[in-house]
């Protein structure tokens, strides 16, 4: 069943074309990503699909009666709402007819009432106010009347998550989801989208989400739209295979075109006199072989200051706000060619450690000690802000014009933004006119060309596309210095750091040795364990209760009970595999893609076989 036809739609901004002549359709059930480079439109599509952007042409049919939720990248929270006004300021049935009866309770309005208590009956919207409060509670939001205006990024996020989750949409629109959202919520919402019977339709760079929910990748690309049917792995290969086509004819083309130009040049000047049709097939083939295949590479070979012995020393820091404390004690001797990652929830302290570092924030106690060597280079969350009159290549020019490289080389502030994916006719464009990837991608750039032998990089990866984030992981790859990332991109810290220093929100740092994925493992075992002890603490208090009077379980339904707990002990084991494979580069495509849809299928059974042993356990 078709849930949403586009055919034809068309976007410009003054001379800038966006997309044109744009058509796809999802059924009913699909899970469809787009993917582009930053500034190609995707943001704008969705806005143009919601109908909060006019398209120029064409149109965008929703199928009648669905329920469609949108969840925006920007905050688009109303400040004065609190938490639990914000939630409730959907226009739905449900929450509209239980707004009604509270009124109508308030107002002791006796008819109102009559007739507000027959439509929440009808709509089934009395378990409502226990859904919102339950899914306020997994997302942390733990005081519902705190105002909007006083929250984090991260906990807005999670408020414009609740909003449209708790709407029940048949078809859910998401604009980057996992944008502020520290790690284990990321993968509670990846567990959420991947169980949902919903009909979805996302913009995301985050590649496991990517590769485990998604059933379609839509790739915006030279204007146009390309659908693959699969996963993110498929897609690569799939990309891979028509980029090798392409280069093939291209290739074929000059071949050609050589040839053709050799007869065009023997031919007679009156052209009239040369066959008509060869000539228009030599105009084709020209068109052809002077087509460009670019390649996203991040070369910058900058002339980087060597680190001395002495480099960065912490000794017995310190660190709290009021009763919430942030550091205990905690010393490490930061040594050459270093890669940590920070990890932990929002709140536990990972921006206020690297502020430390950087001096912005002061140490309650303990020393930190900078070798006389070191080079910050400091990349922060904050969404840079440019004067209006800026140019992009202004912005390069203000820290230099010629850029030192090795060997006593230089580089120009063009040739520098051109290095960076910034084309030439981007370069005298207005800073305030790119989009967040854009600006995000800029104001790294200004942060490596300081060459820094010391990165620091707090949530690189916001906004930044999947094409990007490939290129900068091939630079830091190569980075001789020492680096210190915090990311909730699980992709992107597997392969950039070699042990993490895990905070616990209660000011103890763990410094565990191996990536993200080794934490996530220890992190799976641990509450593997929590959950054998939940069950064994279930067991025992049915045994001290059976005076109750209870039914038994037959035999077969014992024999089922007592298989469970191996059942799912497999199967989690089975989910941790197959996430240790999601992130091995050596699987081919199919592999990948064969272990994303069983992950899939592994999550929804775990699930399923927790609730009977649930409802077992009762009874045995």
């Amino acid at each position: 069943m078709n849930y949403l036809s586009v055919e034809e739609i068309s976007k410009s901004f003054g001379d800038r074309v966006l997309f044109e002549g744009v058509t796809f359709g999802i059924d009913q059930g699909q899970k469809v990503a787009i993917v582009a480079k930053n500034g190609h439109g995707k943001t704008t599509l969705l806005q143009c699909l919601i109908g909060t952007q006019p398209t120029d042409s064409g149109r965008v049919v929703f199928r009648k009666g669905i329920r469609i939720a949108y969840m925006e990248q920007g905050d688009q929270l109303n400040p004065d709402h609190t938490i639990i006004e914000e939630v409730y300021a959907h226009d739905l049935p449900e929450l509209n007819a239980l707004k009604d009866y509270t009124t109508a309770l308030q107002n002791n309005d006796e008819k109102l009432m009559e007739k507000a208590f027959a439509e929440v009956n009808e709509r089934n919207a009395w378990d409502i106010e226990v859904r919102v409060n339950q899914t306020l509670s997994i997302l942390k939001l733990d005081d519902p009347k705190q105002k909007i205006a006083t929250l984090s990024g991260g906990q807005k996020k999670r408020v414009a998550l609740a909003k449209v989750l708790i709407a029940e949409p048949d078809f859910l629109i998401l604009d980057e989801p996992t944008n502020h959202l520290d790690l284990d919520m990321i993968e509670w919402l990846e567990e959420i989208l991947s169980t949902s019977s919903a009909t979805i339709l996302m913009v995301t760079h985050d590649r496991y989400f990517l590769e485990v929910i998604c059933d379609s990748i839509i790739e915006l690309e030279n204007k146009q739209t390309y659908k693959y049917k699969g996963n993110f792995s498929y897609y690569l290969e799939k990309k891979a295979e028509l980029e090798e086509q392409t280069m093939a004819t291209i290739e074929k083309a000059k071949n050609q075109f050589r040839k053709e130009l050799e007869w065009m040049r023997r031919q007679p000047k009156a052209r009239g006199t040369k066959q008509k049709a060869r000539q228009d097939a030599f105009y084709e083939t020209k068109k052809v072989a002077r087509q460009r295949m670019d390649k996203d590479e991040l070369d910058i070979p900058v002339k980087m200051e060597r680190l001395g012995s002495k480099i960065l020393e912490l000794h017995r820091i310190g660190k709290a706000f009021g009763e919430k404390r942030i550091l205990h004690d905690f010393s490490y001797v930061f040594k050459r060619k270093e890669r940590v990652g920070i990890v932990g929830n929002n709140g536990s302290g990972k921006s206020t450690f690297l502020k430390m570092i950087m001096g912005q924030e002061a140490p309650d106690k303990g020393k930190i000690v900078i070798g006389d060597t070191v080079i910050f280079g400091y990349y922060d969350q904050e969404m840079p802000q440019y004067p209006d009159d800026k140019k992009v290549i202004d912005i390069v020019r203000d820290i230099a014009e010629f850029i030192p490289l090795e060997k006593g080389r230089q580089m120009s502030a063009a040739h520098l933004l051109e290095t960076f994916l910034f084309p030439r006719d981007m370069h005298y464009n207005y800073v305030h006119k790119l989009s967040g990837g854009e600006k995000r991608r800029l104001k790294l750039l200004t942060v490596l060309i300081r060459n820094p032998n010391f990165l620091i990089l707090d949530e690189p990866t916001n906004d930044l596309d999947i094409f990007v984030l490939g290129v900068l992981e091939d630079y830091l790859r190569s980075f001789q210095g020492c680096l210190i990332v915090v990311s909730h991109d699980r992709y992107f810290m597997d392969k950039m750091v070699d042990h993490l220093f895990a905070f616990d929100g209660e000011g103890e740092i763990r410094d565990l040795t191996g990536n993200y994925e080794v934490f996530r493992k220890r992190k799976i075992e641990e509450e593997r364990q929590r959950k054998r002890a939940v069950r064994s603490t279930t067991v025992v208090e049915q045994k001290l209760t059976k005076s109750e009077e209870k039914r038994k379980l037959s035999y077969k339904e014992q024999q089922e009970f007592s298989g469970l707990e191996g059942e799912l002990e497999a199967l989690e084991e089975e989910k941790e595999q197959l996430s240790l494979k999601l992130s091995d580069a050596s699987l081919d495509g199919e592999a990948l893609n064969a272990a994303g849809k069983r992950l899939s299928e592994v999550v929804q059974l775990i699930e399923q076989k927790t609730d009977r042993w649930l409802e077992l356990s009762e009874f045995a």
